[in-house]
Formats: C-alpha cells, sequence, structure tokens
C-alpha cells in the first residue's frame, strides 16, 4: 500500500488531521488498531478552546458541534466557601470555550471519513515505523490476519502515550522530561443535569474538585483522590456527599445528585518529548506529550499539533515551501511548553498536597486570592485557558 501520508491512529489527532489533508488534496491512510465502537465510546475530554473549535470548522466537521456544543463565558473558582467568576470573553477581547465531548468529535469525523475521505483502517495495528530517515518512510500493521506495509513519504504518529510511533526515534536523539503528581482524579459520569451553567473548579478542605458536564442531561464529576484509589471504594452516596462538601459555598446553591453510570481513576502526569519531529516521522498529541487534566489542554494540544502539522504539509505540496515542516518541532513546543506550565500552575494551586502543611495551604489561597482580586491576573489565567494562539 503506497500514500503520501501515513497516519497512526484514529483518535481525534490522526481523523482531524486526514480531514484535513483530505480537503488540500493531500493522500492519507489512517491505521487505528481499535473497533470503531472502541473509539467512538472512549471517554475523554470534553473543553474545546476557541482555536479547536475554529478548526473543527475549518474541517467541515462542526455541525453538530455548532448545533449540540455549549458555549461558556467563563469558569468559576471556589475557595473558602466563596464563589468567583473569572469572565473569559470581558478579559480575552471575546473568547469562549466550548463544551462537546471528545466522543462526540470522534464519531463525527468518523462519519465524514467514511463517507468521503482517505482510507480509515479499523483493527490495523502498527507494529513499526521503519526507516523514519529515509524519503520513505515505512509502517508495518497487522490486519485482517496478515502483516501489511505502508509505504509512505511522511508519517504522522497520533497514536497515543502507549503507541509505538515515539520508540522509533533514537535514543540518542530523544530527550524526555516527566512529572507524577501525587494524587489522582476520580472522574464520574452522572445522568443528572448540571447543577451549574459554567465549569467550577474548587478547592476544598478535602482536596480539588470539578464540576463539568457532557450535556444539558449529563453531568461529569471529578473528585481528588489518593493514588492507587480503587473507585469500588466510592459508592455512590459517599462520592455525592464528598462533592457536596468540597463545592459548599455560604450561598444559596445545591448540587444536583443522580444515578453514576461510571466511575474511573486518572493518574495525574506531565510529560514532554522533544523533539516532535524525526526525519519523516512527525508525532502529534499524546504521543509527544501528557499534561493533567486540570487545565483542559491535552484535546486542544492534539489539534493545535494536527493544525500546525497540515499547514505545513500544504504548504509542502502546494508551493514546494518547507519552512514550516523544518520548524514543526519548535512550534509545537512553544505551546506544549506553555500549556504544561498553565497546566502544572492549576494543579499546584487547586490541589490539597498529601504532604502539605499550613504554609502551603495559605500559599494556594493567596494564589487564588490573586487571581480573583486582579484584572491582570485573571485576564492571563483566561488567556491560556481559552487558548493561546497558533505560534506561526
Amino acid at each position: 500500500m503506497r500514500t503520501t501520508v501515513g497516519i497512526i491512529g484514529g483518535g481525534p489527532a490522526g481523523l482531524l488531521l486526514a480531514r484535513l489533508l483530505y480537503r488540500a488534496g493531500i493522500d492519507c491512510v489512517v491505521l487505528e488498531s481499535r473497533t470503531r465502537d472502541y473509539v467512538e465510546q472512549r471517554q475523554r475530554a470534553g473543553m474545546l478552546e476557541q482555536g479547536t473549535v475554529d478548526a473543527l470548522r475549518e474541517a467541515g466537521a462542526a455541525e453538530r458541534l455548532t448545533a449540540e456544543g455549549l458555549v461558556h463565558q467563563g469558569i468559576e473558582l471556589r475557595f473558602d466557601r466563596e464563589r468567583h467568576h473569572i469572565d473569559f470573553p470581558a478579559l480575552t477581547g471575546g473568547r469562549t470555550v466550548t463544551i462537546y465531548a471528545q466522543t462526540e468529535i470522534v464519531k463525527d469525523l468518523v462519519a465524514l471519513q467514511l463517507a468521503d475521505g482517505p482510507p480509515l483502517l479499523f483493527e490495523a495495528e502498527a507494529l513499526a515505523v521503519e526507516k523514519p530517515e529515509s524519503a520513505t518512510p515505512v509502517v508495518r500493521f497487522l490486519h485482517e490476519g496478515r502483516e501489511q506495509t505502508l509505504t509512505c513519504d511522511w508519517v504522522a504518529g497520533c497514536d497515543g502515550f502507549h503507541g509505538i510511533s515515539r520508540d522509533a526515534f533514537p535514543a540518542e536523539v530523544s530527550r524526555s522530561y516527566a512529572h507524577e503528581y501525587p494524587y489522582s482524579w476520580l472522574g464520574v459520569l452522572a445522568e443528572v443535569a448540571p447543577s451549574c451553567d459554567e465549569l467550577v473548579y474548587a478547592r476544598g478542605e478535602g482536596g480539588f474538585a470539578l464540576h463539568s458536564m457532557r450535556s444539558a442531561s449529563v453531568s461529569r464529576l471529578y473528585l481528588q483522590v489518593p493514588d492507587h484509589t480503587d473507585p469500588d471504594d466510592w459508592p455512590d452516596d459517599r462520592i455525592w456527599d464528598e462533592l457536596a462538601a468540597r463545592f459548599a459555598i455560604d450561598a444559596d446553591w445545591t448540587l444536583h445528585r443522580g444515578p453514576i453510570s461510571a466511575k474511573s481513576v486518572t493518574t495525574m502526569r506531565s510529560y514532554v518529548h522533544e523533539p516532535m519531529r524525526h526525519g519523516r516521522l512527525l508525532l502529534a498529541g499524546d504521543a509527544a506529550h501528557i499534561v493533567p487534566p486540570t487545565g483542559a489542554k491535552g484535546l486542544n494540544l492534539a489539534v493545535s499539533d494536527v493544525r500546525i502539522l497540515a499547514r505545513a504539509l500544504t504548504a509542502l505540496y502546494r508551493t514546494g515551501d518547507t519552512q514550516l515542516l523544518d520548524r514543526y518541532s519548535e512550534l509545537c513546543l512553544q505551546r506544549v511548553w506553555q500549556a504544561t506550565r498553565f497546566s502544572d500552575d492549576m494543579t499546584r494551586m487547586l490541589h490539597v498536597q498529601p504532604d502539605g502543611n499550613a504554609f502551603d495551604h495559605r500559599m494556594q489561597l493567596a494564589r487564588l486570592r490573586r487571581i480573583t482580586a486582579s484584572r491582570h491576573a485573571a485576564a492571563e489565567l483566561a488567556a491560556n485557558y481559552s487558548g493561546l494562539p497558533l505560534p506561526l
């Protein structure tokens, strides 16, 4: 099999890249190791920066997003039993964020790809990327019970943190930076209308809590819990009681309770791999970087990588200009490190440290007070949360 761009991974990064390349007239093939059902049901992020919404519109994949997405004007910070609204449009010149589940983005992109896009192969497990330094790198993959090869001009590794693409980088050119946080998130999906109009980030006495939503009838909520927590140790009543305690304020507000349909525990880590290009192999999304979910940057970083990569490849094949491709890693990493910094700041400011003391507690409150008392500090948070511009 031969194509111009071989894309490993059929998540939102790989699918969006395929769509953008297709609209630019560039051939590609997408290899996804999982089944279509698995990919379309995989629960992930749901907060979209302004730039991510713009990218989906550019790709012609925003019809349902426009109709069903929940546009938010900001977020709410809660601490010391107080609530504080951070008004994004007022602080950023009109930028907003949108709630639209990643599962729905994937469904939309899969449907477009299968209807009129380039090949998308499910249950096609990439085994190795060979000769990435050459003009014709090859992806070996297993599909329909036999090993096959995909010869490409370029390979886009969009196969996530546990994929094989990053392994093709020689050890002598690879650098990685990692940090593990000493707590996890217990996340739940609840079949109940959200108790708030916008996302609520709370620092309670017992730890961090986040109130998000997937739709007007489904709530998504998170609790800071110790590492290695077993979700089965948290019956529904315990979850709701702890959420209510961490969201509590001295005002008239009630947390809506309802049936919990799913529970999972997410470890918290930061990871960045440099560089993001080796020869004709280019990494995008979780294959190159992971951020703690506090800043809602994972999906959005993947989309910004893909936007830069699509523009770079389009410039190459339309005009022969290689400048963007030559700077791909540099440009992506500028935004990656800023998002990693922001996510780390949000995480450290809002989570109770397991080994923290009274000084740590007061410093966290001081940071929160600075944001809620200073327009400049609030504007910095709003600019990062709603999405920094692409470094182009």
